[in-house]
């Protein structure tokens, strides 16, 4: 369940990749190559994701799933 902080609505890892159809490990590469600038964590380290994040993640998936479509012949 997405948290709320100062008015503004956070999504957790496992949120954020069940939203954007990948695995964990998918998003964890996407973000060591520098996906996501900057991310904030809580209170036990976990990292939590603005709408604005989950946005850019999408936009990834849609980017890279084009990328994978065989081009017509």
């Amino acid at each position: 369940m997405p948290v709320k902080i100062g008015g503004e609505v956070y999504y957790r890892t496992m949120e954020v990749c069940h939203e954007a159809h990948i695995s964990r490990s998918t998003l964890l590469r996407w973000l060591e190559k520098g996906l996501l600038t900057k991310t904030l964590r809580d209170r036990r380290g976990w990292r939590l994701f603005s709408e604005n994040d989950l946005r850019v993640i999408m936009a990834e998936v849609g980017r890279t799933w084009v990328e994978e479509i065989p081009s017509p012949k």
